[in-house]
């Protein structure tokens, strides 16, 4: 196999990890105003994301990395040509992270209700924004023969791209909405079981369209096989949450998002971004890579260290396995009384 092809294969997997594990911590901050009814259940809502949400993260930037080393041309073209939402994802993650520190730096009810929305805000643009880059991306964007964009903000803004956007976003929330209950009690517990399985009906139907849609524009045999299998897992993790079966429906939302982008990059291939204005102008694996021996220094330092990451990563959930429970929190009553 060329490299490539592997470091290809390994953005894809970069991108699996930044959404699976991104993607449940954007659907909880999406869902802090409807499972969090008061500032204590907020509180929890937040706690059970806490320890590992910035440790998400770095995936993004390793994906982002990853893809200016291998395959330059395709990280100008990307980064150029969608500056703005790249932007507006940034932003949002910068006040969604700030929100995060600051929130419980005053007891004060309406200064937590202000970063309680800058949390759904922050959470809400990236996971909507993700989804419409990935669908145009798939389906193709003007590019000329010096391989740059040559669209802007509203090209972008199509009718696919706003159902990849739908997509994501239920995926995000319904995956959000299953660690919740699978991480709190009583309830909340409850409650974000009702919200998942509401959630999942939508979002079922949203990914189909949007899973056949791609296959239909540049599927293969390889993505019908991960779009169907996806479908699969989100209908049994449903079925699990239906169940109180937490454990195995946070697998199966998880498998359901791992296995879209896996059907996503699968339709994409050997393409890295495809040219709607034509297809010879269209980046390619081959033409928007690196030299060979770049290649093979990235691959021996991806060799070392990407397990490395994989157990640290492993190792801190396995510490903030147990569930966040309501007791557990102190109280602060002139917040909680004005709630």
């Amino acid at each position: 196999m060329e490299l490539t092809t592997i470091w290809f294969a390994l953005i894809a997997f970069l991108w699996i990890g930044y959404l699976v594990l991104e993607g449940f911590d954007f659907g909880v901050g999406i869902l802090l105003p409807v499972i969090g009814r008061s500032d204590r259940e907020r509180r929890a809502v937040i706690a059970t994301i806490g320890p590992v949400w910035d440790g998400n993260e770095v995936w993004v930037l390793v994906a982002g990395g990853a893809t200016f080393a291998a395959f330059p041309e395709w990280y100008a073209t990307l980064f150029s040509g969608f500056y703005l939402p790249l932007f507006l994802i940034l932003v949002a993650l910068i006040i969604r992270g700030v929100a995060f520190e600051f929130r419980g730096k005053r007891s004060d009810a309406s200064w937590r209700l202000r970063w309680d929305a800058a949390i759904f805000i922050g959470s809400l643009v990236p996971a909507i924004l993700w989804g419409v880059a990935f669908a145009n991306i798939v389906a193709g964007v003007p590019i000329d023969a010096r391989h740059e964009f040559t669209g802007d903000l509203f090209t972008l803004l199509n009718p696919d791209g706003l159902l990849g956007g739908l997509t994501t976003l239920g995926l995000f929330v319904t995956h959000g909405a299953v660690f919740l209950a699978l991480k709190t009690t009583g309830e909340l517990r409850a409650r974000a079981n009702r919200t998942a399985a509401m959630a999942g009906l939508v979002t079922a139907v949203v990914a189909v369209a949007f899973l056949a849609w791609t296959q239909q524009q540049r599927g293969d045999t390889g993505s019908l096989a991960a779009s169907v299998v996806a479908a699969v897992a989100l209908v049994g993790a449903l079925a699990a949450n239906r169940l109180g079966r937490e454990g195995w429906a946070f697998i199966g939302t998880a498998v359901t998002i791992a296995l879209a982008v896996v059907a996503l990059f699968a339709a994409l291939f050997p393409d890295v971004m495809p040219s709607s204005t034509d297809a010879a102008f269209s980046l390619t694996t081959t033409n928007a890579s690196s030299t060979e021996y770049t290649l093979q220094i990235m691959t021996v330092v991806a060799v070392i260290f990407t397990p490395l990451v994989l157990l640290y990563q492993g190792w801190t959930y396995w510490v903030f396995r147990r569930r966040v429970a309501l007791d557990q929190l102190p109280h602060d009553e002139g917040v909680e009384g004005a709630a």
